[in-house]
């Protein structure tokens, strides 16, 4: 499998990615609203990151005590109750008078919900394609979130300057629901993965087998940690230009999208592995001059924002390694894992640089983030150094 031509004939390709196109509009509609809201409400640099990457602290609970779920629940009754929920969570959020405990719970439960989201989606895409084109179709999920992103965020702002956050987030909702339709009608029934009931005890159980190589401990937290910080710095644009923050994530979506065309589709297959450790670094390197605030102009702070953003596609290689280092019938746990590790660091990250900018601006606060990313990158090299090529995979007992 050679070509996005041959991904797209594909038989289920195209409804599950046209699903998980949908919810990520849904998704990035609904957080700028949602961020756009609390921060209007509030005041506070601080909640108005949380309400937009809060919910990802629970993802550790789910990675704790859901995620066995990825691999023992049919596909596509999983995705459709997954988008209908999300939907539900966000005509809650929308409600007038809702207080702001309230709001935070619901952020909480959709996070929760969305534990097991990463491992069914990306578990299906395995089973859907053969296992050389895994990489091509991950690469295309990820360019499509870019630009989902572009549109969502654009439309988002636009929305919420011109029908205010909460009707925003009513619209949110309907695309939720539409990506339900489309998995509903689109995908077909299969078996679960692997036999038993989910249970906490069985997560843990995979998840102690997962955490005991070292090779995939290191693609793990290299895969969380880093580009988890630099969320931190995107989760300060309300407070740093609330009247742009809707063009800097778009442009930061931009440059994301960028990136995994070329990592995907332009650079040699032989070459990925050596880029893990630059795009990182491209990732952090470039927000360090928002320490500069206020005598940036927007064209700089944009161009800064999208070419660090092209780094975000050490993720797509780091993957590939994950994938070969994972025997196939947890591979839906493990990526479930990593989903979930990512999303709780990206709600680490995004506290973290909201307490940060409680003491000084939001351009130094996104700088300390940086070059927090910078640190961790370097220092996680020589781990990755002894990640094997290519590993042998074996069933777990």
């Amino acid at each position: 499998m050679r070509s996005y031509q041959d991904l797209f004939r594909t038989p289920e390709f195209t409804p599950l990615f046209a699903t998980v196109s949908l919810t990520g509009a849904a998704s990035t509609v609904s957080g700028i609203a949602l961020g756009v809201l609390v921060y209007e409400t509030t005041g506070s640099p601080l909640l108005s990151a949380l309400s937009m990457f809060g919910g990802s602290f629970a993802q550790v609970v789910g990675a704790v005590a859901l995620l066995s779920a990825a691999d023992r629940l049919r596909p596509r009754a999983a995705l459709v109750a997954l988008a209908l929920v999300f939907g539900a969570g966000s005509a809650v959020l929308a409600v007038p008078g809702l207080p702001l405990w309230g709001s935070f719970a619901v952020i909480l439960l959709l996070g929760l919900a969305g534990s097991v989201g990463g491992g069914v989606r990306y578990g299906l895409l395995a089973e859907i394609l053969p296992k050389e084109g895994y990489v091509l179709g991950r690469s295309v999920f990820n360019m499509s979130g870019g630009i989902v992103q572009i549109c969502g965020f654009g439309l988002g702002g636009v929305l919420v300057a011109a029908v205010s956050p909460r009707p925003t987030l009513l619209i949110a909702a309907g695309f939720d629901v539409l990506g339900a339709v489309v998995a509903r009608y689109g995908l077909s029934l299969r078996p679960t993965r692997a036999t038993g009931r989910p249970s906490v005890r069985e997560t843990w159980r995979v998840n102690v087998l997962l955490f005991s190589s070292a090779p995939r401990r290191a693609v793990l937290f290299a895969l969380w940690v880093p580009n988890g910080l630099i969320v931190g710095c995107e989760a300060l644009f309300v407070p740093y230009a609330p009247e742009r923050a809707g063009l800097l994530l778009a442009v930061a979506a931009f440059g994301m999208f960028t990136g995994d065309v070329l990592v995907g589709r332009v650079v040699p297959v032989a070459w990925r592995a050596r880029l893990a450790t630059p795009l990182r670094l491209l990732l952090a390197v470039p927000y360090l001059v928002f320490v500069l605030r206020p005598g940036m102009p927007v064209v700089l702070v944009a161009v800064a924002v999208a070419v660090a953003s092209v780094g975000y596609a050490a993720s797509l290689v780091l993957m590939e390694q994950l994938v070969e280092l994972t025997p196939p019938d947890v591979q839906g746990q493990a990526l479930g894992l990593h989903t979930a590790g990512m999303l709780t660091m990206q709600g680490v990250g995004a506290a973290l640089a909201g307490a940060v900018a409680q003491y000084v601006p939001a351009g130094g606060a996104m700088a300390v983030m940086a070059g927090a990313s910078v640190l961790v990158s370097v220092v996680q090299t020589p781990g990755l150094r002894r990640v094997p090529g290519a590993v042998v995979n074996a069933a777990v007992p």
